[in-house]
């Protein structure tokens, strides 16, 4: 399966005020290249739920007894809790996390109540003057005693640098996680951290070329992932996991006409499919990256116009159907793949051959081989106004007259009918008006809705339809009703129903 990598930095936050921070050479460090990283053998898996699993194997030389290990280059937002350590003959004792990180911010907070360097340039001159100034609040801004006056730091459009005489030992310049052991040997050895953390996750996208004349859609899968963990993880095997492990539900399928039964020809891992990324890559932090998951050409689709009526309701206006465009994700004549939950978004070619965006929706989490209609929007072209054309009240025997008979042989009973005088009974007859203003035919998927209304409308009977309907399920009815090129057509069906 061909794989695409894209890469964009994210742009960085800007110091504090107008002052430039100054510390030794030694805290001045920025993200790590993949040389300077203490990361070793990394493993990174992603969940759907800005959540990762992060696996890292170093090479470390433990000395016998009680001893403290750092590991620096972890997640920022590492979930200590969820920390497993495993190396040869050792035990853990005792676990910190650094997570004060060496920030200009972090640095000035720090810096409340000890004497800083304030060095100022003379813009005209550029003659330095230094004083010794006393870090009062940083609350809203930085506050300093110089001598006997207070001042306050601001962007006046003065050069100014604070200097200090050196860097806190509790602030650290990447995220660092220290370990105390107890082992019973010296040596190298392997040592692995695993541990959960959040930052890390991953989307799908969906970009769709739809052909209206073959009745077919060009379908590109994308993976984006988003690393917002404040540490970059260097040639990782990454593994994409389609699903929420530890959450209950999953994401609603409005668009979803079937669920598929087909097994995907990919790994599984408990209830969720695996997405592995070829080779091994590096997530940078603030770092958006996509990768290619599917690409299939001329997929049978279809677009689909529908609309629906309650029960009684009578339009008092024309209204537009709904524009959907429908496919599978079978194996045969389809996909042939099962769909992580993302965005689809279709694109059609105009007359000179470019693709235009008409439309986007969202799937959940769908099976190989299922059915799917995405709605795109209103159509323009088509609509539909329902009416209560007649309402009447007719007698019982009326109503007997269309009852359902239930029939059986040998003896028993051949015939049951309801018959309640203290209930109305009625003949609706609904009137369907459908327009088309396209040059070409089209079909509009109607339904009905409302015909099972509960205890007090106990039976509803078609008794005449213009177009043979299909019955959902006891509440709804669908017809499919063909529309000519520049047109428009009448539909007619009669209930009968008792309240």
């Amino acid at each position: 399966m061909t794989k695409r990598i894209f890469a964009a930095s994210l742009p960085m936050l800007s110091l504090l005020a107008a002052s430039t921070l100054a510390f030794p050479a030694s805290a001045q460090q920025g993200e790590p290249s993949a040389e300077e990283s203490a990361q070793g053998d990394v493993s990174v898996t992603i969940y759907q739920n800005n959540q990762a699993l992060v696996q890292d194997i170093r090479q470390l030389n433990i000395p016998r007894g009680t001893t403290r290990i750092e590991f620096p280059d972890v997640s920022a937002q590492i979930r200590p809790q969820t920390l497993s350590f495993n190396a040869d003959g050792t035990a853990i004792v005792e676990q910190n996390f650094d997570f004060d990180l060496l920030t200009p911010q972090k640095l000035m907070e720090k810096a409340i109540g000890q004497t800083v360097t304030l060095v100022r340039t003379n813009p005209a001159t550029g003659t330095e003057t230094r004083e010794q100034a006393e870090v009062l609040s940083t609350a809203g801004g930085v506050v300093v005693r110089i001598g006997n006056r207070i001042e306050v730091l601001r962007d006046d459009g003065l050069p100014v640098r604070v200097i200090f005489d050196g860097v806190p030992p509790n602030l650290r310049a990447r995220p660092t996680l220290s370990v105390t052991l107890n082992s019973n040997r010296s040596g190298t050895r392997p040592a692995s951290i695993r541990y959960l953390t959040p930052g890390l996750g991953w989307t799908s996208d969906y970009v769709a070329l739809y052909n209206e004349a073959r009745g077919t859609v060009d379908m590109q899968g994308w993976v984006t992932l988003t690393n917002n963990t404040g540490t970059t993880f260097h040639d990782a095997d990454t593994l994409l996991v389609a699903g929420t492990p530890g959450q209950s539900g999953g994401r609603p399928r409005p668009d979803m006409v079937r669920p598929g039964t087909q097994t995907a020809d990919r790994e599984r891992l408990g209830d969720f499919y695996l997405y592995p990324i070829d080779g091994r890559t590096t997530i940078a932090n603030a770092q958006t990256k996509q990768v290619s998951f599917l690409d299939v050409q001329s997929v049978p689709a279809r677009r689909i116009y529908s609309i629906r009526s309650n029960w009684l309701q009578s339009d008092s206006d024309f209204r537009p159907a709904s524009s959907a465009i429908s496919f599978n994700s079978s194996r045969e004549g389809g996909l042939g793949d099962a769909l992580p939950a993302g965005t689809v978004r279709f694109y059609q070619r105009d007359m000179q051959g470019n693709p235009q965006f008409i439309g986007e929706n969202n799937i959940g989490h769908t099976p190989m081989g299922s059915t799917l209609s995405l709605r795109t929007g209103d159509a323009f072209d088509v609509f539909m106004q329902a009416e209560v054309e007649n309402r009447q009240v007719i007698t019982p025997a009326e109503f007997e007259r269309s009852a359902r008979y239930r029939v059986f042989e040998n003896g028993e009973l051949t015939r049951e009918v309801q018959i309640d005088r203290t209930v109305d009974y009625y003949r609706t007859t609904m009137r369907y008006t459908f327009t088309n203003a396209k040059p070409e035919a089209v079909e509009v998927e109607m339904t009905q809705g409302g015909l099972d209304r509960g205890w007090w409308g106990r039976d509803f009977r078609v008794v005449s339809e213009d177009v043979e309907g299909e019955q959902i399920n006891y509440g709804n009815r669908r017809y499919r009703v063909r529309v000519p090129a520049n047109g428009e057509r009448v539909v007619r069906v009669t209930y009968e129903s008792r309240y």
